[in-house]
């Protein structure tokens, strides 16, 4: 069995999320392709595009957003992400026990008497009138059922674990802020998600595998759930596996691959790139050495915003009154600390709509 060191899954794995070359995709395609993208941040996933795709107009987002073509909404690892309505649709029903078991898992004492099912029921009929709603706004509605419940998890568990919802514009568009308030899925984009398929070979797992393996690939089983949050889905693999190809890391551990998936030579020059706060190509792994150090693997969940460099985490960065700052893990060469000043000032163009250009290396 081949075994793909390193460099060569580092390479893999920047081809598959648009980072070794940026695309000609247009947006609701690249959303599409990379599984979605993180979004708890509002703002992120812009950056995560301009990032990815050339040419990126963040009004194009915006736009796909108030038409209800992507949504922003709780699913992998119980994170809300933004993805396009038609793989919320097809991949809700898969995460269900996931998500709820998730919020229980934090909120069991908090949630101790109340039902659960009563309770879904209770948020449908509070949502009935169309009305959007914030998550307190929303746990208060049922609390006259539950009194001595606490509304935090109450109201969690019905955006989060219950019941399929979506935070409604204007948050989540170019430069608007707002709170989070929330839509049912099926009143937002018109019709109920599709029912999991009883299938014992887990089709919808399937799906999820496929599209993982396209966007993160070549991976292991753990990174696959690592990205999902999702169990079970040993079924999936076990039906696919026919059809999939397999490699070892340098660990001795088996990834799994779709047939034909780009694999760039392991010695191909890897441009600077600018990610998002939680951005996917790093916390879409157990396994995240392929990108980042584990000395540095904090800041992959601490929110930090990292430089790729050579196809690395290699710094984080900041804004600062229309400034990017960039504070390096360790020195730049002087070619590294050129090609990462050039970037930085094309960031700082694309935040500030070409106000400044202005950028700081820290030491």
């Amino acid at each position: 069995m081949t075994v793909l060191d390193t460099r060569a899954l580092n390479r893999a794995t920047l081809a598959r999320q648009l980072l070794l070359d940026r695309a000609e995709l247009p947006v609701l395609d690249a959303v599409a392709h990379v599984g979605g993208l993180q979004a708890q941040e509002p703002q992120e996933p812009f950056i995560g595009l301009w990032s990815r795709l050339r040419a990126f107009d963040p009004a194009v987002l915006s736009d796909l957003l108030t038409g209800r073509q992507v949504v922003r909404t709780h699913l992998m690892r119980r994170t809300v992400h933004l993805l396009t309505a038609a793989d919320t649709l097809a991949w809700r029903a898969r995460h269900n026990a996931m998500l709820r078991q998730r919020v229980t898992g934090v909120y069991r004492r908090e949630l101790a008497g109340v039902d659960l099912d009563e309770l879904a029921a209770a948020g449908r009929a509070a949502m009935a009138d169309g009305a959007y709603r914030s998550m307190p706004e929303l746990a208060r509605a049922v609390l006259a059922r539950w009194p001595s419940a606490d509304t935090r998890a109450l109201g969690e568990m019905l955006v989060a674990g219950l019941l399929t919802m979506v935070q409604t514009p204007p948050r989540g568009l170019w430069r608007a802020k707002g709170g989070a308030r929330y839509a049912l899925l099926s009143d937002w984009v018109g019709r109920e998600i599709d029912p999991l398929d009883p299938d014992p070979a887990d089709p919808a797992g399937q799906n999820l595998l496929r599209r993982y393996l396209a966007a993160f690939g070549p991976a292991a089983t753990a990174d696959l759930r690592a990205w999902s949050g999702a169990a079970g889905l040993p079924a999936a693999v076990a039906a696919l596996r026919p059809e999939l190809v397999s490699y070892r890391d340098e660990r001795g551990r088996e990834l799994l691959d779709l047939p034909g998936a780009p694999l760039p030579d392991p010695e191909t020059p890897a441009p600077v790139r600018f990610l998002p706060a939680f951005d996917n190509a790093i916390l879409g792994y157990q396994d995240r050495t392929r990108i980042i150090d584990d000395a540095h693997r904090n800041l992959s969940v601490a929110g930090a915003r990292v430089v790729l460099v050579h196809g690395r985490v290699a710094a984080t960065w900041t804004v600062q009154t229309d400034t990017v700052v960039v504070t390096p893990l360790d020195r730049f060469t002087k070619a590294d600390r050129t090609a990462v000043a050039e970037e930085a000032e094309q960031l700082a163009l694309f935040l500030s709509d070409k106000e400044s250009n202005r950028v700081r290396i820290e030491p």
